[in-house]
C-alpha cells in the first residue's frame, strides 16, 4: 500500500470500513482539517426521508407499510427486511443506489468547482459495490477486530451482538477491505488523540 504526493486537482479519497470501525470518526477529523465530505449514508437518508426521491418507488415496491407515519421510509422495518431477505435487499438497493450515485457525483462536482483540495467519499459498501474504485485516487480503509466492531455497535446502538454480527455478515470481510485498500488505519485500542495524529499525517499526504 502506498500513497503519492498531493496533486493540484482535488484528490478523491474513498473512505470505507465495517460497521463500528470508526470510519465516521475519521471522516469527521478529515473534514475538520479541510476536506469536503460526500457521505453516501447521509445522501441515502435524505432520499428516504419524507418527500425524498426514493420514497414513492419504495412504497410502490414494498407497500404502504414500508413508509412511516411521518412520510419517511420506515428504516427499522426495512433494515430488518433487507438483512433477512436477500431478494428484498437487492430490490431496495436497485431503487436507492442509482439515486445515491447521481447525488454523490453532483456533490463531488460542486466541491471540485468550489476549489476543494480533497474530497472524501464516505462509502460504507465501497468494496462490495465493485464500481467505485475507478472513480477514486485512493481507497482509505479503517479496520479493527470483529469483536471490537460488535462491542462498539452494541454500546452505541443498543443492538444485540447477534444483530450486529448479521449486519457484518452482509458486508465485505476484513481481508477483502484491506486487500482493496491503498491506505489502512488499524483503529483498535487507539486513544482518540493517537487516531487524530494518524489522520493529520494522512491529511498532509492528501493535500490538506
Amino acid at each position: 500500500m502506498s500513497c503519492s504526493g498531493a496533486a493540484l486537482a482535488a484528490q478523491r479519497i474513498g473512505l470505507t470500513g465495517g460497521i463500528g470501525s470508526g470510519k465516521s470518526t475519521v471522516a469527521g477529523m478529515l473534514v475538520a482539517l479541510g476536506a469536503t465530505l460526500v457521505d453516501a449514508d447521509a445522501i441515502a437518508r435524505e432520499l428516504t426521508a419524507a418527500g425524498g426521491a426514493a420514497v414513492k418507488e419504495i412504497a410502490s415496491q414494498f407497500g404502504a407499510a414500508a413508509i412511516g407515519a411521518d412520510g419517511a421510509m420506515n428504516r427499522e422495518k426495512m433494515r430488518k427486511l433487507a438483512f433477512n431477505d436477500p431478494a428484498a435487499r437487492q430490490r431496495l438497493e436497485t431503487i436507492i443506489h442509482p439515486l445515491v450515485s447521481q447525488q454523490t457525483l453532483k456533490q463531488a462536482a460542486q466541491a471540485q468547482q468550489a476549489g476543494s483540495r480533497c474530497i472524501i467519499f464516505d462509502i460504507p459498501l465501497l468494496v462490495e459495490s465493485g464500481r467505485w474504485r475507478q472513480q477514486l485516487d485512493r481507497v482509505l480503509v479503517v479496520d479493527c477486530r470483529e469483536s471490537t466492531q460488535v462491542a462498539r455497535v452494541v454500546a452505541r446502538n443498543g443492538w444485540t451482538s447477534q444483530a450486529v454480527e448479521k449486519i457484518m455478515g452482509g458486508q465485505a470481510s476484513r481481508a477483502q477491505r484491506v486487500t482493496a485498500a491503498d491506505i489502512c488505519i488499524y483503529n483498535d485500542g487507539l486513544l482518540l488523540e493517537t487516531l487524530a495524529l494518524l489522520v493529520r499525517q494522512l491529511a498532509v499526504r492528501f493535500g490538506l
